[in-house]
Formats: structure tokens, sequence, C-alpha cells
């Protein structure tokens, strides 16, 4: 609000310096043009008394309206030329309303309208980005739903018209399904609770012992670990960071739980070291192929490289996701880095002395 006075100020201050100008310039170009046609009757055609008073009169009114005409022109354009981004913004509001995603506007060369101009452009490409990506999560959800949910109402409908008889097996296919939809309802919550805004509220950070945090979590999966790769090197450096220590360990979780998922090899890579002013958890691995072109879609929410990989994981495609929103809500940043089958994940998380 405070902004838009500011301008509404600057431009009525901009409005009264033009007209203020063109009035000035108009009663100069008369005067100087008066003057020296009455110089020319005098000198010139020897034009005295009363027919010079005349032709200084009819001059004068030819003049002033050709000097009002120009004015007037110059002042329209010059008032169109300022009104035009405003009336694009009032347009543009209007289409926002409407819930509609307007056009970027032309943005003028310099002046107050330009800022003005440049925030507006900047906030319809951010309604555009979250509008764009709450589509695509909404068919997202739709897409993972829609195969349980078929499953459940196929095997509901047979047990009602008596095609099949209800047994052990069909309640167990039908509780894993109902499984997989409420997997996928908290993974999604979950990863709104991730989400900038909100975290700072709902996880507290404290000062976190990163490194028996990671090696907790290996803990954890040390079974699966030892089945999987036989040949393991860990190489965890002692840290304490300003964290939210659950955060963490589901993101360590999430990234253990794809690497077995799609492991492939039979060993493991695991380093964690002050790098400057950076601590980088590294996790080398060789598992299924990741077109190096596509690695970055890796964190993008239910994203599946391959059919295969689709069919053979049991979660919904969220977890490397919320494992972004975690490390970024520690002002961190996630990465892949992969030749195809030689993949390392990269997390790095701003180390603070305090």
């Amino acid at each position: 609000m405070q902004h838009l006075k500011k301008y509404t100020s600057l431009l009525i201050s901009k409005l009264i310096a033009i007209n203020t100008l063109i009035i000035i310039l108009v009663i100069l170009l008369a005067a100087l043009t008066l003057k020296d046609y009455a110089c020319y009757l005098v000198n010139g055609k020897n034009i005295t008394g009363a027919e010079l008073v005349s032709s200084l009169n009819i001059f004068l009114v030819i003049t002033s309206v050709i000097s009002l005409f120009t004015a007037g022109m110059i002042h329209f354009l010059s008032v169109k030329k300022m009104v035009k981004p405003i009336k694009d913004i009032s347009f543009a509001t209007k289409e926002i309303k409407e819930g509609h995603i307007p056009p970027l506007i032309e943005i003028p060369a310099s002046g107050e309208l330009k800022e003005l101009t440049t925030n507006f452009n900047n906030m319809v490409e951010t309604l555009s980005t979250i509008q764009y990506q709450r589509e695509n999560m909404l068919k997202d959800i739709a897409h993972e739903l829609r195969t349980p949910l078929t499953n459940i109402n196929g095997y509901l409908e047979a047990l009602q018209n008596g095609v099949i008889d209800g047994n052990p097996k069909i309640f167990g296919s039908l509780l894993e399904e109902s499984q997989r939809i409420t997997r996928i309802v908290e993974l999604i919550s979950e990863l709104n609770s991730w989400e900038k805004g909100i975290y700072f509220l709902e996880k507290p950070f404290t000062t976190v012992n990163v490194s028996n945090t990671l090696k907790e979590t290996l803990i954890a999966f040390q079974l699966k670990l030892e089945e999987q790769f036989h040949k393991r090197q860990i190489d965890i450096d002692p840290i304490f960071l300003n964290a939210n220590q659950d955060g963490l360990r589901q993101a360590f979780t999430n990234i253990l739980q794809n690497i077995i998922d799609y492991n492939i090899g039979n060993d493991l890579w695991i380093e964690g070291k002050l790098i400057d002013k950076d601590y980088v958890i590294s996790f080398t691995h060789t598992g299924e192929y990741i077109a190096p072109d596509k690695q970055e879609f890796i964190f993008d929410r239910f994203y599946r490289m391959e059919e295969s990989r689709s069919r053979k994981a049991e979660g919904a495609g969220l977890g490397l996701t919320i494992t972004k929103r975690i490390v970024e809500a520690h002002n961190g940043e996630i990465w892949l880095k992969t030749n195809g089958n030689r993949h390392t994940f990269y997390l790095r998380l701003p180390f603070q002395s305090s």
C-alpha cells in the first residue's frame, strides 16, 4: 500500500510538471512568434496603426490554436505513455481476480513505473509457477490414487455381486491397497509441512549432532545394508549444526531407502566432511540406469525415471522430494551426480559455529 501511494504521488507530481512545462512553452512560443511577426510587419511591410493591431490579433489567434493543438498532442502522448502501464496493471489484476494468469506487462525503459511493473511481472510469474505446480500435483495425486482405488472398487463390486467370496487373502489385498492410499496421504502431508513458512512453526531447530544422527540412521538399516553391500566405507566427521533432528533423520532415511530399492552393485561409500563453511555428505553406489541429462528431475514429486523403477518401489515417488524440502529448510542443497549407473547423492548443510 505504501509503495502504491508512493507511485501515485510521483505520477501526480510528474503530470503537474508536464502540464506546467507545456503551459510555459505555449506562452513562450506565442510571445516569441508574435514579437517576430510584429517586427516583420513594421519593418518589412511598413504596416502600422489599426491595421497592425488587426493583423497581430489574427496572427495571435492562429498561433494560439496551433500552439494549443501541438501542446495538447504532446500532453496526450506523454500521459498515454505514462498511464499505459497502470492501465495494463489494472486489466491484469482483473484477470487475476477472475482466476486467469495475465500476460507479462511491457516494462517502461525508466522512471518510477519501471520498478512497479517489474515487481508486478515477478508476482505474475510466481503465480503462474504456483498454478502450474498445483495443477501438476493434482494430476500426480489423481494418478497415484487411481490404481489402488480401482483395485478396491473392483474387489468390493465382485464381493457385492457374489462373483468372489470373502477370504483372508482378498481382505489382505484390500488392506494393502488402503494402506497404500494412507501412505500417499501421509507423505503429501509431510511434504506440505516442510514447505517454506510452515516448518519454522512446526519443526523447531536446535543444536544437533548431525554425524551421530546419520550413524543412528545407518544402524537402523544395518541388516539391509549388510545384505546388499559387501563393501562399505563410511567416513563421517563429527559436526554440530543448527537443525531439526527428526527432519535430518527422515532425509537420511529417504536417501538410504532409495539406494537400497534401486541398487545393483555391492559397494557403498558414505562420507561426511566439513568443506569451507559447509558440511557435505555424499552417498555413492551403483544403481539402476538414470540418464545424466535427467538427473535433476529425480527430486520432482511423483517423478519416475523408468517404469521398472515405478513397479519395483513401494513408495509414492515423494521420498526424495521430501528430502529436498527438508534440506532446503536448513538453507542447504541436495543434488545427484551420475554417469548413468554410478550415482552420488550430495547434501550440503551450512555450518554455523554457534
